[in-house]
């Protein structure tokens, strides 16, 4: 049976790819977006989330619009990285699907409480300010979720020195998420930092359909900020980590260890502090990935994402005769 996830997105080029990864994937059935601001404002992040839905012929699927900024201060988005829009890089039609009424934390809420305990897995690719709204709002659903996959984090960052995007838009988020006591499977920049694009692999993609050309297009503009930061060959695909964990967790390795986050610190508020070694003799809350097989993580992304244009080649096949 395929695993039942709700995917908290702030798209973003990385958390398209991870949608239609998803999307794409008979493993896992996808019960709605919940969508939260992070890499733009929260108008921008639902706007693309409708888009990507359109995109992969999934109009069915609701869309939740959740939290506009972080639990305590002010927003900080990423349109250096990400343009204007959020997803740069392609230009896709004004969606004409409707966002689902209802505040995304509920929706988090009475799925969680109308599935059977512990059969949904919450996958937040952003900020874990919508997680952690559903949380205050409702704690005795902590104990129904299956499991809490997220890209966040690591031994060092992206957006500071000690802290990666995610976490630093709201670190008072994470740290309720990290202690809340739901089992938690951390895809850190330590792993996701070697999911690194290629030319060939994004040919690849635009030779696929519609849906691979827009993942070209998107990872095409998204890795000349990396290549300019970092100087690598590619740009890694951070979000599409937790989502291919759900899909094939050996491909991923790591260890269960204790992860706390520093909410207050004047040059490490939003760092990860991963007790790899077990230094401070705490109980472990999360298992924290440090290595991928990156051949195998893109072979898997090829053929899942691959599989959206195959299916909607088919139907347009039936149309047709």
């Amino acid at each position: 049976m395929p695993q039942k996830i709700i995917i908290d997105t702030d798209p973003g080029q990385d958390d398209a790819v991870a949608i239609l990864l998803a999307l794409g994937a008979p493993e896992l059935k996808v019960l709605g977006l919940t969508v939260v601001a992070g890499n733009v404002p929260l108008d921008l992040t639902l706007r693309n989330a409708l888009r990507i839905c359109e995109l992969a012929g999934r109009t069915d699927l609701p869309v939740h619009a959740g939290c506009g900024g972080p639990l305590e201060g002010e927003l900080v988005t990423a349109e250096h990285v990400h343009g204007a829009s959020g997803l740069d890089g392609v230009d896709l039609p004004e969606p004409t699907m409707q966002v689902a009424p209802g505040h995304a934390a509920d929706f988090i809420v009475n799925t969680l409480r109308r599935e059977p305990e512990g059969s949904v897995t919450l996958v937040p690719i952003g900020p874990l300010t919508n997680i952690a709204e559903a949380f205050r709002r409702a704690p005795d659903i902590v104990q129904r979720v299956g499991r809490i996959v997220l890209m966040g984090g690591g031994t060092f960052g992206n957006v500071t020195p000690a802290a990666e995007f995610n976490i630093h838009v709201d670190p008072i988020a994470a740290a309720e998420v990290f202690a809340s006591g739901a089992d938690i499977v951390v895809l850190p920049l330590d792993a996701t930092h070697k999911a690194l694009t290629s030319p060939d692999w994004i040919e690849t993609m635009r030779a696929s359909g519609p849906v691979g050309q827009a993942v070209a297009g998107w990872t095409s503009s998204y890795e000349r900020f990396d290549r300019e930061k970092y100087g690598a060959q590619g740009a890694p695909l951070h979000d599409p980590c937790a989502v291919a964990w759900m899909i094939e967790p050996g491909i991923f390795s790591g260890r269960r260890v204790n992860v706390e986050i520093e909410t207050e610190g004047r040059w490490t508020r939003g760092m990860t502090v991963a007790d790899w070694w077990g230094a401070l003799d705490r109980a472990p809350n999360a298992l924290f990935i440090r290595d991928l097989d990156r051949d195998a993580l893109f072979r898997l992304m090829t053929d899942r994402i691959g599989r959206l244009d195959r299916q909607g080649q088919a139907a347009a096949s039936k149309l047709m005769t």
